[in-house]
C-alpha cells in the first residue's frame, strides 16, 4: 500500500486532518511529517499572544501518523471501505513546545498488533530533530 493510498484511507479532513507525508513505512514502524499552519484555529486562543500548539492537538498528529496510518497499513488487503477506528488509550510526555508553522516528524514503533489492537510507541520530533512529545498509543481497528 502506498503513502498516498493510506493517506486517502484516513477517517479525517481538513481542518483536522493532521498528516501531509509519510516518509518511510515498514512491517511495524512509520515515519510522517505535518507543518503546522500559522492560520490554525486552534492558535486564536491557545495562548494570548502567544500561540502555541495544545497538547491534544499534539497527540492527534502522533495518533493519526503514528498509530493510524501505520495501523491502515498493517491491514492491507483487507476491504477498508467501512474502516472505523477508536482511539483507545495515550500515554504522553510533552518536553518542548511546539510554534505555529513549524514542521514535526512523527515517528512510531509497534509494541504489538492483535486482534485488531495496536499499540505503539510515538515520539514527535521538531525541525531541530529534538523530541518535542513521547509516548505510548493505542487503538482498535474495525473493517466491518
Amino acid at each position: 500500500m502506498s503513502s498516498e493510498e493510506i493517506i486517502a484511507l484516513l477517517p479525517y479532513t481538513a481542518p483536522f486532518l493532521f498528516v501531509d507525508q509519510i516518509e518511510e513505512l515498514g512491517d511495524s514502524y512509520i515515519v510522517g511529517s505535518y507543518t503546522f499552519s500559522r492560520e490554525s484555529y486552534f492558535y486564536e486562543g491557545h495562548f494570548k499572544g502567544n500561540p502555541v500548539t495544545p497538547g491534544v492537538i499534539l497527540t492527534e498528529c502522533m495518533a493519526q501518523i503514528g498509530l493510524v496510518s501505520l495501523g491502515i497499513s498493517k491491514l492491507a488487503g483487507q476491504d477498508l471501505a467501512a474502516l472505523k477506528v477508536a482511539f483507545t488509550s495515550a500515554d504522553v510526555e510533552f518536553l518542548k513546545p511546539v510554534m505555529p508553522g513549524e514542521k514535526v516528524t512523527v515517528i512510531s514503533e509497534e509494541a504489538y498488533f492483535r486482534f485488531n489492537k495496536l499499540k505503539c510507541n510515538v515520539k514527535l520530533l521538531n525541525a531541530q530533530d529534538e523530541v518535542c512529545v513521547k509516548g505510548t498509543l493505542a487503538g482498535i481497528f474495525s473493517t466491518k
